[in-house]
């Protein structure tokens, strides 16, 4: 079985690669096509997030694992594209170098049978070139308000002086 995916950067600008990829390749098989799709080294740290239907980020899934002592972590070369995306379960969200946070959204679009003659992963189809940088995103938690903020404000800091808490 294959899976046809459609990855959109997050971004004003159309740009997106439909690939397909073995059911039964790693993360990391996926990781790797899809920063070849766009023209990435694939040197950067990178992630994939399950995600609902809203595009809510769920668990994470890393390429490294990092953290010494967490085996909690699921990590990409041990995580199958079957695993984690299916009919009932269509939609990831894949962040690329975490400096510039290069954020794509990723929906299965069908599965298939696999053609003999055809090596995966395979681009199928190319819309868009990457910006030189980043679309910027503007992080706002969904549950607050501005106005229910309790702590201080940029401008506020002037009027704390921070050396009388040093040790």
């Amino acid at each position: 079985m294959i899976y046809r995916f459609r990855i959109i950067l997050d971004a004003q600008e159309d740009v997106f690669r439909d690939i397909e990829i073995e059911a039964k390749a790693t993360l990391e098989d996926f990781h790797n096509a899809i920063t070849q799709s766009f023209g990435f080294a694939g040197q950067e740290m990178a992630s994939f997030y399950l995600s609902n239907e809203i595009w809510k980020q769920g668990e994470e899934i890393v390429l490294y694992n990092m953290n010494e002592g967490n085996d909690s972590l699921r990590v990409m070369n041990e995580t199958f594209i079957d695993e984690v995306t299916d009919k009932s379960q269509t939609k990831l969200i894949y962040v690329y170098d975490f400096i510039n946070m290069w954020t794509f959204l990723i929906e299965l679009a069908d599965i298939a049978e696999s053609e003999e003659e055809q090596s995966y992963p395979n681009l199928m189809f190319a819309v868009g070139d990457i910006p030189e940088v980043s679309p910027k995103k503007e992080f706002i938690a969904e549950d607050s308000e501005e106005d229910d903020y309790s702590g201080l404000y940029p401008n506020e800091y002037d009027d704390i002086d921070f050396n009388e808490n040093l040790n």
